[in-house]
């Protein structure tokens, strides 16, 4: 079976890097993969970490450019992609960009499309934005649904997806932590090292990333005061890594480069950003990827979000959403500072996304799918 997968981001990457080590392994996939650029000095870092070659690099992003334009860029190269290659089926993950167009371009190409992290929904077409329209319209496209939880396959049969097409496999980033930790090497990894030098092990470490297009501006603001008020106590530190965005770092860079306490850093591979979290006391993040792992690695996750599409985290106590607000930022923090209790109600759950296997039961599907 010759399947091609379509990778624009660095948790594109992550997600999809153990279907592709797992079609590999069994020898019976052809398995070609196509790096969008979408998210290139990311991207770079997480193939890396798995020791994966793009077969097909291309190159989307321009500085300044929109949505519509990144999307009519990825949709023309893709479509010569698939045509040139005529893949047996095309495995896309998640809500991007990239996501979007390797489902559409395939389907206007009568090629069967499997939809990795399929049916997780807020039903607000704005939060997150796009991503939330993008995959609702993935979910349209896809001929195969691979949904990570029980939640996830309700919402695609409330929306007319049929139940034979939608597997519950667990969310694959499980697997990519697993196989993280188990051949995590933090001596020899010089990013690991570099944080080493700045860490007090005196100190609570908050962790922070954030990089929603929703919270840029008004909601930035509001963490960049919260965060000033957190590290001007002695027992705090906090380290953010920045994402490459230039509305995210710049305003971040400005308000908050000099402010002592707060370590402002690049963007981390995998593996590094694996150990910082694991060695973290609390993580403040309105990432999607966070809240998926921090469970496995007993931490809570504070959600700089009104609302998720990943509701399980939430209703298995493991992360709660705080918002943007500074008061509430602050509020939630100190509270699980000062009350053990409650931290450790929020650390000791186990992880509603799965026990590493959703891989294997992904290419045991396209297996006997041939």
């Amino acid at each position: 079976m010759n399947v091609l997968f379509v990778i624009g981001t660095r948790p594109e990457a992550i997600k999809l890097a153990p279907i592709i080590l797992e079609c590999q392994l069994r020898g019976n996939f052809e398995v070609t993969v196509c790096s969008t650029g979408q998210h290139k000095e990311l991207l770079d870092s997480a193939f890396e970490q798995w020791s994966i070659v793009p077969d097909i690099e291309l190159a989307v992003m321009e500085s300044g450019q929109g949505l519509n334009q990144l999307l009519s860029k990825l949709l023309g190269q893709l479509d010569k992609v698939m045509c040139d290659l005529r893949p047996d089926g095309v495995v896309v993950q998640g809500d991007t960009s990239s996501c979007l167009a390797g489902a559409l371009a395939a389907f206007q190409r009568e090629i069967p499309v499997y939809h990795v992290e399929a049916g997780l929904r807020t039903y607000n077409k704005t939060a997150p934005f796009p991503e939330e329209l993008n995959r609702q319209l993935v979910s349209r496209i896809a001929d195969i649904h691979f949904a990570p939880t029980e939640k996830n396959k309700q919402a695609l049969l409330m929306e007319g997806i049929a139940d034979q097409d939608i597997l519950v496999t667990g969310n694959t980033v499980i697997d990519a932590l697993m196989l993280c930790q188990k051949n995590m090497t933090p001596q020899s990894n010089p990013e690991i090292q570099k944080i080493m030098r700045i860490l007090d092990p005196e100190k609570k470490l908050l962790l922070v990333t954030g990089h929603r297009r929703e919270n840029m501006g008004a909601g930035f603001s509001e963490l960049i005061e919260a965060l000033r008020e957190l590290a001007s106590d002695p027992l705090v530190q906090v380290i953010y890594p920045l994402h490459m965005n230039p509305a995210v770092r710049e305003p971040m860079m400005h308000a908050l480069g000099n402010t002592e306490g707060i370590f402002l850093i690049e963007p981390l591979g995998y593996e590094a950003f694996i150990w910082l979290m694991s060695k973290s006391f609390l993580i403040i993040s309105d990432s999607g990827g966070v809240q998926e792992e921090a469970p496995s690695l007993n931490k809570p996750v504070l959600v700089l979000r009104e609302e998720t599409e990943r509701q399980e985290a939430v209703e298995a106590g493991t992360v709660k959403l705080i918002g943007t607000l500074r008061e509430a930022i602050v509020q939630e923090v100190r509270e699980l500072m000062v009350n053990k209790k409650a931290y450790l109600d929020m650390t000791q759950k186990s992880n509603p996304y799965g026990d590493g296997t959703a891989a294997k039961r992904i290419v045991d599907f396209l297996a006997a799918s041939e």
